[in-house]
Order: C-alpha cells, then sequence, then structure tokens
C-alpha cells in the first residue's frame, strides 16, 4: 500500500466530517501498513475547538498502542496540520506526516516547521486536488447557506 491509498482513506473521514457539518478534515495513524486510527474533525459535534482531526486520531493511535508515543507510525491527514495540530505531532514523536491540500493561511509550514519534531518527515501534496476540492465545496456551501439566512 502506498501514500495515495491512506489518504483515500483519510478523504473517507473528511468526507463524514462534511457530511456532519464539520470542517472536512480527515486523518488516519498508520502504523507497519496498518491502520491503528481513524478520525475526522468534530468542533462542532462536541463543542470543542481542539477536536481536530489529528488530535482525535493522535488519541486512538496511543489508546491502540498503549502508549503516548507514536515513533514508527505515519499520520495521514487530508489538510496540512494547523500549529495546534503539528504541536501535538511533535510531542507523539510521530515519524511521518503525510497530509493532502496545503493551508498556506492555517497551516503550520506558513507558521514555522519548527513545530514539528525534528526526526519527523513531512510529505504533502498527496491527492492535494481532491481534498483542496472538498475544503472548496464545503467553504463556498457555507458562504451560499450564511448569504441566504442573513
Amino acid at each position: 500500500m502506498d501514500d495515495a491509498y491512506f489518504m483515500r482513506q483519510a478523504l473517507i473521514e473528511a468526507e463524514k466530517a462534511y457530511n456532519l457539518g464539520e470542517v472536512p478534515v480527515g486523518a488516519l495513524i498508520v502504523a507497519h501498513d496498518r491502520i491503528i486510527a481513524r478520525a475526522h474533525n468534530l468542533t462542532e459535534q462536541l463543542t470543542d475547538v481542539t477536536a481536530h482531526a489529528e488530535m482525535q486520531a493522535f488519541t486512538a493511535a496511543a489508546s491502540a498502542l498503549g502508549g503516548k508515543y507514536l515513533t514508527d507510525c505515519t499520520l495521514f491527514v487530508s489538510l496540512e496540520p494547523c500549529p495546534m495540530c503539528a504541536g501535538a505531532a511533535y510531542w507523539t514523536q510521530i515519524s511521518r506526516i503525510v497530509y493532502g491540500a496545503a493551508d498556506p493561511k492555517r497551516g503550520f509550514s506558513g507558521i514555522s516547521k519548527s513545530l514539528i519534531h525534528p526526526k519527523t518527515e513531512i510529505k504533502g501534496g498527496v491527492l492535494a486536488d481532491e481534498a483542496g476540492a472538498l475544503i472548496q465545496k464545503f467553504f463556498i456551501e457555507r458562504r451560499k447557506h450564511y448569504q441566504t439566512n442573513n
């Protein structure tokens, strides 16, 4: 299995978030070519600003592994992680982060790449068009809904 396969799985999670009215971001954690955690944004459902897909995935993966460190694991996430999620990734010591669409306004790389652990490998742009299209669709619909109701 390759990065595109796992990113498709993260996009399935992003669709779940979209269907719940959440910003459509999906994430999963893979250890030794096996998915150990799947998650999507739940900030609206949980009324919790920290309930990003990555944070949910980190918690589920740590539980699955029985420990807080995610060495030898890869985070696949449909959108570039924000600084909060990048900071959490730092503390997990995750080996790799693979993301789909870049987030030039709110992504970690526009703020500081030092938020990521120095041993963590970063790869962006995997299925970026698909991931970006879902995010754009969500916000276009949100704007139309807001304009219609105000």
